[in-house]
């Protein structure tokens, strides 16, 4: 059986944001076993799974991409929405814009210390719409 619904998170500022919760509490009722596949519907965000215990994986995370990807890249010629434009672009595609997670028991089998992130790579990205598919 597969089940899916379309919703929207909030705007969230620039940066990576633990949001394992707001999808948990979108997706309703999960089934005995299955799969979760999520997926953000944007260029300029993205999706991705890692340390959900200590704030300060969020801001390296920022601070890295930063670094790696920076604003303002002077080869850079697709620049149309602004200086986070393109960047954002790449910074997506890097960590990717789908998510699959095994359910056990009713529960997203995750790790201990693993969440779920959106990876906001604008300023002003608005709402960010995601498809969530249940494979059972």
């Amino acid at each position: 059986m597969i089940h899916q619904i379309e919703f929207s998170l909030p705007e969230r500022p620039y940066g990576f944001h633990l949001i394992t919760s707001d999808i948990l509490s979108r997706i309703g009722e999960l089934p005995s076993t299955g799969l979760l596949n999520l997926f953000i519907k944007h260029t300029s965000a993205g999706l991705a799974i890692n340390e959900n215990a200590d704030s300060s994986v969020l801001s390296d995370f920022k601070t890295f991409f930063s670094d790696r990807i920076p604003e303002n890249y002077p080869k850079f010629e697709h620049n149309y929405e602004g200086r986070d434009d393109m960047p954002a672009h790449i910074k997506s595609s890097v960590i990717g814009q789908s998510l699959t997670i095994p359910i056990t028991n009713r529960r997203l089998n995750l790790g201990r210390w693993q969440g779920i992130y959106l990876c906001e790579f604008r300023y002003s990205g608005g709402e960010r719409k995601i498809v969530a598919t249940i494979y059972s």
